[in-house]
């Protein structure tokens, strides 16, 4: 069995998470027993759940434990397998964590999925074709539940769940606004992704510039965001909330660190009589067979074409993860590992 490098979680932080959080160790990969699988690791995938599963404290999940291997989603090949469902050289999706090698009890419910490489490159599937893909998929869909001729805001619009918001707003007939920082993510989120039009917040100081700007973007109001970010940016799309918006609260990055989110306008969610609604994609694993689905088409037929970030080498996941965190990428982020 091979040698296995693995980043566990050492400690916690205390505010920002830093490099020092982290520690890479070398394993022995133990044998494998009936119904088991190995899998070398071909991506990792860094999210920003991460960070919130780094504290000890009440969350929708778990706290990361100390001295084990962090968690993360990965894609790879099986290269090893003790089960008769899976065989090597199969290409798969699970949650294999920070490690290079994963070993799968593979007859577990939703631990090991086997996908399709054909039309949609491997990497994609912890993507545009995986949770961040279905995470934007549940909340647009089920949450905001747009009509064609609406208008929907997305924040962290260049990201992986953001990217994916517009394109299926789009698909859906409806006006996609995205808000993102830095010239380069606002012209790929109009020119490559479709959307009608993009607001650079760090062009804007406070929360009233920048809702002036979603003003000229958004002449109709808003009428379903979808929440990445918080703070600032939450507050000026608000001031250009319409009558009966809907808020799909996914991510509020600007708190990972454990600092207060003060919501500047809460009076607006009165008087718009607004429905706000958060949601973890996990609890609603009914609806990822269709999610994925139309995902595929899109990606397949070039109608969603993501933007991958990839640091290389199993030793660069902590400051590429630290990097998404402070907006550093460029799309969805990943590790690739071979």
């Amino acid at each position: 069995m091979p040698r296995n490098r693995q980043i566990l979680l050492d400690n916690r932080p205390h505010g920002e998470a830093s490099t020092t959080n982290f520690r890479l160790v070398t394993e022995d990969t133990p044998p494998l027993r009936d119904g088991q699988v190995l899998v070398r690791h071909h991506y990792l995938s860094l999210d920003p759940y991460m960070r919130m599963r780094m504290n000890d404290a009440k969350s929708y999940a778990a706290p990361q434990k100390l001295g084990e291997v962090m968690i993360g989603g990965t894609v790879g090949e099986v290269v090893e397998s003790r089960n008769e469902k899976f065989k090597p050289g199969d290409k798969v999706v699970g949650m294999g964590g920070w490690q290079e090698f994963g070993v799968y009890d593979a007859g577990q419910p939703g631990a090991l999925r086997k996908v399709d490489t054909t039309h949609v490159p491997l990497s994609h599937y912890l993507g545009a074709v995986g949770m961040p893909g279905v995470t934007a998929w549940y909340g647009l869909v089920k949450i905001i539940d747009p009509k064609p001729g609406q208008t929907i805001v997305v924040s962290a619009a260049s990201g992986a769940v953001g990217s994916t918001v517009g394109v299926l707003a789009k698909a859906r007939g409806c006006r996609a606004v995205g808000v993102a920082g830095g010239a380069d993510k606002c012209r790929y989120v109009t020119h490559d992704l479709g959307f009608d039009a993009a607001v650079d917040y760090k062009q804007h100081q406070d929360a009233a510039s920048l809702s002036r700007a979603l003003k000229d973007a958004c002449p109709d109001g808003v009428d379903g965001y979808f929440e990445n970010v918080g703070g600032m940016v939450m507050d000026a799309v608000m001031l250009r909330m319409n009558a009966f918006a809907r808020i799909a609260l996914c991510g509020m990055i600007s708190g990972y660190d454990g600092k207060p989110i003060p919501m500047s306008y809460p009076q607006l969610l009165l008087t718009n009589r607004m429905t706000v609604e958060g949601f973890i994609v996990s609890e609603h694993m009914d609806v990822w067979p269709e999610a994925l689905k139309e995902l595929g088409q899109l990606v397949a037929g070039g109608k969603l074409r993501p933007r991958e970030s990839i640091a290389r080498g199993l030793e660069s996941a902590p400051e590429a993860f630290l990097g998404m965190l402070r907006g550093r990428n460029f799309g969805k982020q990943l590790v690739q590992l071979v």
